[in-house]
């Protein structure tokens, strides 16, 4: 995978596997800390301890149609060469929780790419499912909630294509506000 979003949502699709309502998506970019962090979180069913034994290996996977699993051992890679790591929180019935830090201005770090894609992507094709974005860079923050925006929007559904468009754009334009900023 090219990208970290791209990596987002594959976790983001394991987690609808795992039949989650709610997907928690965090993004932290402390520079001062120099820290990138990522956060996947959700409500889903969990895995099993012999799961999560074996999800770092490339060979092992739960989908009955693959014979490879290499999302989180790439990710896990991805952050390991780039002085970071990658833990699961997990346990059966209690969702799941995926967090990876990189060092921030590692020359190896993928970029965090589109984002704002990668959640259009998500509302558009799972509008039952509730997603939770919260981006932060230093003093700045985002927040994109989906259930909220659902309640304002009564018996308008939310992957109607108006209502993307102006999600896209509001996503779109607190990136590049804060990319202004760090210039």
């Amino acid at each position: 995978m090219k990208d970290l979003s791209l990596h987002i949502l594959d976790i983001a699709e394991n987690s609808i596997n795992a039949g989650a309502t709610e997907i928690r998506i965090k993004t932290v970019e402390d520079t001062r800390k120099n820290v990138l962090q990522l956060e996947v979180s959700d409500n889903g069913k969990g895995m099993d301890e012999e799961t999560l034994k074996n999800v770092r290996d490339p060979f092992f996977t739960t989908k009955a149609c693959k014979r490879t699993g290499l999302g989180i051992p790439l990710l896990a890679q991805s952050a390991k060469e780039c002085n970071g790591a990658l833990t699961i929180k997990t346990g059966k019935g209690e969702g799941t929780t995926i967090n990876v830090y990189f060092q921030y201005d590692h020359i190896d770090r993928k970029p965090l790419g589109d984002i704002g894609t990668t959640l259009i992507v998500l509302i558009a094709s799972k509008p039952d499912i509730d997603f939770i974005y919260e981006h932060r860079r230093n003093d700045d923050s985002y927040l994109l909630n989906t259930a909220d925006i659902k309640k304002e929007l009564g018996d308008v559904p939310i992957n109607s294509p108006e209502v993307i468009r102006i999600i896209k754009d509001d996503i779109s334009a607190w990136i590049i506000d804060t990319n202004n900023m760090i210039q």
